[in-house]
């Protein structure tokens, strides 16, 4: 069994990928937006974090935070969104006899890729890759055609321009 290891900033920025247990042919989180969306509002009004970059793609998402000064707990913070969505959806999907004796939902991939952010270019780097994401997948054309991303939020602060998209090195540790 792998021996997770897991560093803890206090104050730190982090880069995440998220995935659902079942990938083939999921929409599940871009058809349940709302509901993942006040999951994580109910998790950052009890334990506060800055969403710096977020991208919500049919079976998997991204993002990039910074938690408050001396909290180094994303753990927790993941914990308690997918386990806030996953109770509010019917038990309709399947679960395997270890997840069944465990009492836990077939909705999410236990683990997820955390990357602690380095320096600016590493943050650069990891939110281009954010942004981008919908692009890689085949899911857009265009960055901004994509509606589950903070790329918007990017546009109307003038980090990038509305065509932003092309010519961008999609590789990052992680990499679905």
């Amino acid at each position: 069994m792998p021996n997770y290891r897991r560093a803890f900033i206090p104050g730190g920025t982090w880069f995440f990928t998220v995935n659902l247990l079942e990938r083939k042919n999921n929409d599940l989180l871009i058809r349940e937006i709302e509901l993942l969306r006040e999951s994580v509002r109910a998790v950052r009004k009890r334990y506060p974090f800055q969403i710096d970059a977020w991208v919500v793609l049919p079976e998997h998402m991204h993002a990039v935070w910074t938690l408050p000064s001396g909290d180094a707990d994303f753990s927790k913070r993941w914990r308690l969104i997918k386990s806030g969505f996953s109770r509010a959806l019917p038990k309709m999907e399947f679960r395997s006899s270890v997840r069944k004796a465990a009492n836990e939902r077939g909705i999410w991939q236990r683990h997820f890729w955390e990357h602690s952010i380095r320096d600016e270019k590493d943050f650069e780097r990891h939110v281009d890759y954010v942004h981008v994401n919908p692009l890689k997948h085949g899911l857009v054309g265009r960055a901004i055609d994509w509606p589950y991303s903070s790329f918007h939020r990017y546009v109307e602060n003038g980090v990038y321009p509305e065509y932003w998209g092309g010519n961008v090195d999609m590789s990052v540790e992680g990499d679905d």
